[in-house]
């Protein structure tokens, strides 16, 4: 396909109308909510209009919740799945109403998000009652890092937004192989596009107590391994990652019989540690540690190949949430915005490979700040699409970026053997939010459609001026 027709025939994500309404006492205490979405489809059904609604409220503990989702076919091409389908949109709506709610009140926007936060034991709008979550500890972390005490000048405003995503599990497939060499082949169906080789190859590295270097991680096809969901969800460290510690564990008890027919004692009094079979106590004899290289190269006259292949259908996945701060320059004569600094918290539960934990919250980020201030799908009365390239579609590049600061917060999710939780969507859920609120801080006023483009914020400064001087 041309990147024309890539751009007409696959589908973006939504458009969307959201209408928001917040009751509160004076206190700030959050007594009922309203929410309306209203989700374009495409030509066909199927906006993710529900997860929208799921992820609207979920950030905040809520006794009175009304949410509608209204699903929307139109006129133009169907739309297709955008990193975390729908979160975004809705919780661009909320958390600029929050925003709202707090300058009426006169109460610190994090404040109010810190007095209504969803913790162990809310039950949320959707339906589960939280546990093992760490969104107010996300909170803590942006409001103690450098970056919320740095002074804001002329023209600068500070937004905060927060986002949650539910991330999924389901069926995932793995084999873990050891060769003669003492090496170790670890294959899933999981394509990766987030890491997830690394990750499978350092959860079998820890497991099996090798190091990394000893183990090669292969993305296998469908006709060499069980079947697999798909890449998406935020579910394949979590989800691909449990098969490849169960395939991981069932080698090492294939490691142990064997070790106890070198030694000649049975099974039970074998222990595995550190890479290597030990006696499991005194009475099972007395043996030197024998390494798993060293049980590898005699694997031909133990029973042949070692090796296991797990399937699952992987439960428990933990929630994510993530708040953001964004701090902005708006230039009162061009209506251009620029981002100043970017600091991003989020529960990852545990973080397996960090340096790509932060960058899925870098690129997260970035996406949320291109479809905030740029990004477009501009289309002509007849509904045909005006700007099918990258020359006219506006995405963000390196040079209108700051340095994204993530805070890795680990709170473990307790139903996987590592702790792990879904990071690879949530960080795409507050930016637009925390971007309008920043913007709102710095004009004084609210722009409510996107993207933010310098034409948009223009259009508001000059309306505001003649009720700025009549003020005056």
């Amino acid at each position: 396909m041309t990147r024309e027709e890539v751009f007409r025939g696959t589908g973006p994500t939504s458009g969307g109308v959201i209408d928001v309404k917040l009751g509160a006492k004076r206190d700030g205490t959050i007594v009922a909510a309203e929410l309306v979405l209203k989700y374009q489809a495409g030509a066909f059904p199927g906006s993710p209009v529900q997860p929208g609604c799921m992820c609207a409220f979920a950030m905040y503990d809520l006794p009175n919740v009304h949410i509608t989702g209204y699903d929307v076919v139109s006129n133009r091409p169907k739309v297709a799945a955008y990193r975390a389908p729908g979160a975004p949109i809705s919780s661009f709506g909320v958390e600029s109403c929050l925003d709202e709610l707090a300058r009426e009140l006169q109460i610190d926007p994090l404040s109010l998000r810190e007095k209504n936060a969803a913790k162990e034991g809310t039950k949320a709008v959707h339906g589960p009652t939280w546990t093992n979550i760490g969104y107010l500890e996300t909170l803590a972390a942006v409001k103690n890092h450098p970056n919320y005490q740095i002074p804001l000048g002329p023209n600068q405003g500070r937004g905060i937004a927060c986002g949650f995503w539910f991330n999924v599990g389901g069926e995932s497939s793995a084999q873990v192989h050891v060769n003669e060499d003492g090496s170790i082949s670890v294959a899933s169906g999981s394509p990766d596009i987030g890491g997830s080789r690394a990750s499978m190859a350092m959860m079998a590295a820890e497991t099996l107590g090798i190091a990394i270097e000893r183990v090669k991680p292969i993305v296998a096809d469908t006709a060499s391994i069980g079947f697999t969901h798909v890449t998406g969800g935020s579910r394949v460290t979590f989800a691909t990652g449990m098969a490849t510690v169960q395939a991981a564990e069932k080698v090492i008890d294939q490691l142990k019989r064997r070790a106890a027919m070198i030694w000649d004692i049975s099974p039970d009094a074998v222990d595995w540690k550190d890479g290597c079979a030990i006696p499991a106590g005194a009475n099972a004899g007395s043996f030197d540690p024998l390494p798993l290289a060293d049980i590898a190269i005699k694997a031909a006259r133990t029973g042949g190949p070692i090796g296991a292949e797990v399937s699952v259908n992987a439960q428990g996945a933990g929630p994510a949430f993530a708040t953001h701060v964004c701090d902005v320059e708006v230039d009162p004569e061009t209506g251009h915005v620029t981002v100043l600094r970017y600091t991003a918290a989020q529960d990852v539960g545990r973080a397996i490979h960090p340096s790509y934990v932060e960058g899925q919250i870098q690129g997260g980020v970035t996406q949320g700040i291109g479809w905030a201030l740029n990004e477009e799908y501009i289309y002509d009365k007849q509904g045909r699409l005006e700007n099918p390239g990258f020359l006219d579609y506006r995405c963000p590049v390196a040079s209108d970026m700051p340095m994204i600061d993530p805070v890795i917060v680990e709170v473990p999710n307790p139903r996987h053997p590592f702790g792990v939780r879904g990071v690879g969507e949530v960080p795409i859920v507050p930016p637009m939010a925390a971007v309008a609120n920043a913007i709102h801080s710095a004009i004084g006023t609210r722009l409510r459609d996107l993207p933010m483009s310098p034409p948009k914020i223009l259009a508001e400064i000059d309306a505001e001026e003649p009720r700025r001087l009549a003020a005056e």
